[in-house]
């Protein structure tokens, strides 16, 4: 029973094999140690509130709970609650049966509160190995700890509780999370400690979850951010693989369970069999002669009789006499002998069972901080558990073992006061709040949709928020594109200017060459005529490096700013944004100024074909390489989408047939006050501070200009209310500016996070603790995810519209993607994703990044407008022939006129191409109704001989038609 450093070492080395089985896509089906997925994303953060009904089933009682959780507050938690005994025979009887008893528990308990008619969210924590696919779907993988109900292995759990509810019919519940008690325990213990970040069950059973990094759980999609994983470490050594340390005594106790062979490792550690291992090992000793004189009692025979709360009571008394009190109530008459021999049989196994849970949780601590890329690190162990709670030395055992094998880590462990029930409760609030996040997603959706309306109707759009701006971009690249362009890319503090040259020899491949030009902050500010001059003379500097100065190459314009167009070398700016203000500008045609500054200067010439906005160049992109690509997203600096509209739906530009790419200028949602439910004082303080207040205002919510500034707000005032860095404020941290969008990215990452935000906050002058950090950190994930869930939302109306344009079940399409949040947040494309799935499930979109950014776009306009201009140019050509002009139509005129006379005349006819053949109709009807004689004729032709007329009166006659061969017949 006693095991040496080196074994547990060793044990714990094994562990962490298993663990790392468990989470490979290859090895799992295999794996002793499951890795099971609880789709349970995140610890509560203290925002949750509501009140919530907990079923909690895990062994002989079922406890049903209702949970109160006031807002903000942590430490606010009430619970009421009934514990129902579950009888053996339900326990392995049948599942219906088990189910329906557990529903006439939650009739009586919800008869007792009085809440019968109250539709509560439900957490249920199941304590049982489950295979979930969902926060509320779970699958029974074996039953454990004597249940062995049947017709519920394989199947969803939830399910047949929803099944039990309906055949009862007295209420309704919504069930919201399934939950292991693990997961519950460490959920409930994060509420109240933030760095608790694994659970630990020592009582009945025997269990571990912890949150481990999704990249590295194989078989979940997703590879950012957390979820926290059930071991089910009670399998650990069904491959046998810890059979060295495994007696006979632990081999005889498994025999005789309900499942032998599984869950060794539970059978060595838990409180259900610890007891039962003594008493194997008394009768060994007894029928040695070592105890109680050689003689086996019939009560010592009797399986189960020696409980594992009596080793806790024998290992806790220092006098024999309570000892030996305890070894008569079992009637074994023992001596003292017998007595201090029996406390050390208890000892022996309850230190070993504390050890090697000890081992295994060496080895989660030492994972997690690898996955932080940590050399030491600082953790909570949420634990429950009667053995924990009870036995007098297993917890100190077990913490020894964990400071000894994993000197790395430094471990707290904190008791779950309230249990597993109050964790499935916390659960079922996070869930809730994501799924009332879901509710308001959908209502922004709505709205948004509406406001789409809006822009799109010939009377509403004066007055809309969201433009809908035709851009007359009719298609996307098609393959056949070819040439040599110049592309402008104007859209920040930065100017880009490329040429880009699409070939077509053996597949159409792009070469782009490219220089970035700063745009000073005096230009930025100054009147339109200077900033035009400086685009013209940044472009007169890019040919004359290019030697094409003496060319006149067609060319593309980016031109990111909110503009209406006419054509597609036309474009209108309406107003400035991302912190432009050139003055002269807002309402003239950009096209017009540049070409007047180029030709100011008189030493190039350029043919702009095309003005887009740096979202349709990345839709045209994207659309290069993906001819599904319909819809293009900006997620950077500034935030804008894209799409491709039926012409039929676009009252501001005529005709019904085909598509035109729309510029919605989303930036401008909620100028309205659409959105005014939904901003928070931070946002509004933002406006203020801005160079264009109560303007952009969805993009001042969501977008990387402002998100930094956010950030920086928020922890100012948590500072000011004592939450954060001990109440000190410095002046760097009072500076506008000083926490930039990129520092968000850097805060969030996984690994280094942590370590990133103590660099950033030390840099503010402020000396944070490891609390300061986490809590920043999670400041920055609720504001960049409040960003992906609004663009979610948005970009979730245009793919609804899109699939309702289709009349479609299924929309499948490309979205065009670029934007440095977009690219350089560790967690923002994982997060739109997702939320993108949820919102619109009844699609099927592909994200497609922008790797060459808009500019690239600006050119395949222009390729595109190219085309087209060929195309028109070949069909004119083709055409014209046909075109005739109007002294060509008089000239027809004067000689039908010659032909006409020729055919009248006597002496020309037989000689005239318009032989003017007369009919012998003499007149029109003159409408007076009288009978008159009708003139029938029939003409026969017989050959090429000429043709015959025969006249017939009354008009009544019958006529057939002849040929040649067949006489006639009156």
């Amino acid at each position: 029973m006693r095991l040496s450093d080196d074994q547990l070492m060793d044990i714990s080395a094994r562990f962490r094999r298993e663990m790392e089985k468990g989470l490979s896509n290859e090895s799992n089906a295999t794996a002793a140690v499951k890795m099971l997925p609880t789709h349970v994303y995140s610890t509560p953060d203290g925002s949750e509130r509501g009140k919530y009904l907990a079923l909690d089933l895990g062994g002989t009682n079922f406890r049903v709970l209702v949970v109160k959780i006031r807002t903000g507050m942590r430490n606010s938690v009430r619970m009421y609650n009934k514990i129902y005994a579950i009888p053996l025979e339900i326990m392995q009887g049948t599942g219906e049966e088990l189910f329906d008893h557990i529903v006439q528990c939650i009739s009586d308990f919800l008869d007792y509160m009085g809440m019968k008619n109250t539709r509560l969210p439900l957490g249920f924590t199941f304590s049982f190995p489950c295979s979930q696919t969902g926060i509320d779907k779970g699958d029974l993988v074996c039953w454990t700890k004597g249940f062995k109900a049947t017709e519920c292995e394989g199947y969803d759990v939830v399910d047949m509780l929803r099944e039990a509810i309906k055949r009862r019919n007295e209420f309704d519940l919504d069930i919201v999370a399934i939950v292991n008690d693990t997961v519950g325990t460490m959920m409930t213990c994060a509420y109240e400690d933030p760095k608790c970040q694994i659970g630990l069950i020592a009582g009945t059973g025997s269990n571990v979850c912890y949150m481990e990094e999704m990249k590295n759980i194989e078989f979940v999609e997703g590879d950012e951010g957390q979820m926290c994983v059930n071991t089910e470490w009670g399998g650990f050594g069904e491959n046998d693989n810890i059979e060295d340390i495994r007696t006979r005594y632990d081999r005889e106790v498994d025999g005789g369970s309900l499942n032998p062979g599984k869950q060794r490792f539970e059978k060595m550690t838990s409180g259900m069999y610890l007891g039962e291992i003594v008493r194997q090992i008394l009768i060994d000793l007894t029928k040695h002669g070592l105890l109680f004189r050689g003689r086996i009692t019939e009560r010592l025979k009797t399986k189960g009789i020696f409980e594992t709360k009596f080793l806790s009571q024998i290992e806790r008394y220092s006098s024999l006499s309570g000892l030996r009190s305890i070894l008569q109530s079992l009637g074994l008459d023992s001596t003292c002998d017998d007595s201090i021999i029996v406390k050390e049989v208890c000892g022996a196994v309850s230190h070993r069972a504390a050890q090697i849970c000890g081992a295994g949780m060496a080895a989660v601590v030492d994972k997690i901080r690898e996955n932080r890329g940590l050399d030491n690190l600082e953790i909570t162990v949420g634990v429950d558990g009667t053995l924990y709670k009870l036995h007098p030395h297993f917890s100190t055992i077990l913490k020894d073992t964990v400071r000894e094998l994993a000197p790395n880590c430094k471990v707290d462990f904190i008791l779950s006061e309230d249990g597993s029930g109050k964790g499935a409760a916390l659960i079922t609030a996070v869930a809730q709040q994501g799924r009332m996040d879901t509710l308001t997603l959908r209502d922004i959706m709505a709205r948004f949709r509406r406001e789409m309306e809006n822009g799109l109707g010939r009377d509403t759009n004066p007055t809309a928020t969201v433009k809908m701006l035709p851009t007359f971009v009719r298609s996307i690249p098609d393959g056949s594109e070819k040439g040599d362009f110049i592309a402008l890319d104007l859209g920040g503090s930065n100017f880009r200017i490329l040429r880009v040259k699409v070939s077509h020899e053996k597949k159409q491949t792009v070469q782009m060459e490219s220089q970035i030009y700063e745009t000073p902050e005096d230009i930025i500010h100054g009147s339109g005529s200077r900033l035009f001059d400086h685009v013209a003379e940044c472009l007169g500097d890019f040919m004359e490096k290019q030697k094409i100065k003496d060319k006149k190459l067609s060319m593309g314009f980016t031109f990111s700013f909110p503009c209406a167009h006419t054509k597609l070398d036309e474009a209108v700016l309406l107003t400035w944004t991302k912190r432009f203000k050139a003055s002269g500008v807002e309402g003239m045609d950009v096209v017009k100024l540049l070409n007047k500054a180029i030709k100011k200067r008189g030493d190039y010439d350029a043919d702009i074909m095309a003005v887009v906005n740096d979202t349709v160049g990345t839709m045209m992109t994207c659309g290069f390489d993906d001819q599904r690509c319909e819809v293009g997203i900006i997620i950077g600096t500034g935030t804008n989408a894209c799409y491709m509209e039926e012409l039929r739906h676009l009252d501001l530009v005529e005709g019904d047939e085909g598509r035109m790419c729309i510029n919605t200028e989303w930036g401008a949602f909620g100028d309205d006050g659409t959105l005014e439910d939904i901003r928070t004082e931070f946002d509004r303080e933002i406006d203020r501070g801005s160079l264009n207040p109560g303007k952009q205002l969805f993009e001042k919510m969501v977008s990387g200009m402002y998100m930094g500034e956010l950030v920086r707000l928020i922890l100012v005032k948590m500072a000011k209310e004592g939450l954060l860095f001990e109440g000190r404020i410095t002046p760097e941290l009072l500076t506008k500016g000083k926490i930039e969008t990129k520092h968000v990215s850097a805060i969030e990452k996984s690994k280094e996070g942590l370590t990133k935000a103590k660099e950033i906050l030390t840099r503010l002058g402020v000396e944070p603790s490891e609390d300061d950090c986490i809590a920043v950190q999670h400041v920055c994930a609720i504001v960049s995810f409040r960003s992906a869930n609004l663009i979610a939302a948005t970009l979730g109306a245009i793919l609804t519209r899109l699939k309702d344009n289709k009349n479609t079940p299924r929309l499948r399409t490309t979205v065009g993607i670029d934007g440095s949040l977009y690219k350089m947040h560790p967690q923002y494309a994982r997060r739109l994703h997702k939320t993108v799935r949820r919102l619109v499930p009844e699609s099927d979109v592909r994200f497609l990044l922008s790797e060459s950014g808009s500019g690239k776009g600006a050119a395949m306009v222009t390729a595109w407008a190219s085309r087209l201009a060929d195309q028109t140019r070949q069909i004119a050509e083709t055409l014209a022939e046909f075109r005739l002009t109007k002294e060509q139509l008089l000239e027809v005129k004067k000689r039908m006129r010659t032909e006409i006379q020729n055919g009248l005349s006597k002496n020309t006819q037989s000689t005239a191409t318009v032989r003017m053949l007369p009919t012998y109709v003499r007149s029109t009807p003159d409408g007076t109704g009288e009978r008159s004689t009708v003139i029938l004729c029939i003409f026969l032709k017989i050959g090429r001989q000429t043709t015959r007329m025969i006249c017939s009166d009354p008009p009544d006659i019958i006529c057939h038609s002849f040929t040649a061969k067949k006489s006639i017949n009156k």
